[in-house]
């Protein structure tokens, strides 16, 4: 249906097929988490919080350090925060199992058909 409308659309999507369902080979619980953007929005907003507090800036560099501080500062959160991770360690570890490929929880392939 596309590929009559936008043939150039169809085909580059047709290319892209492997990496728009990489997600698919994670397990079918992280799919929500791995497509949303919900923590990159947070973390924006986090530095557009702090950026506001200063209002300006006497220089690039100096917005540069402190939201290069706001983003240290996430990182280390995440560091320490174990109860608080976005993907747990337990669902983490169904992707280092190697198990036959009945019981896992991932795609089907009739999901990713084209």
């Amino acid at each position: 249906m596309l590929g009559k409308q936008l043939p150039k659309v169809e085909q580059m999507l047709r290319d892209a097929h492997d990496d728009l369902l990489a997600f698919t080979g994670f397990p079918v619980a992280h799919w929500k988490k791995i497509w949303s953007t919900n923590p990159l929005e947070r973390l924006n907003k986090e530095v557009k919080r702090r950026t506001d507090v200063v209002g300006v800036f006497p220089n690039p560099a100096a917005l540069l350090r402190l939201a290069g501080a706001v983003l240290v500062e996430a990182h280390d959160e995440c560091q320490v925060t174990a109860e608080r991770r976005y993907l747990s360690e337990h669902s983490m570890a169904q992707l280092a199992k190697k198990t036959n490929h009945e019981n896992e929880e991932v795609a089907k392939p009739e999901l990713m058909t084209a």
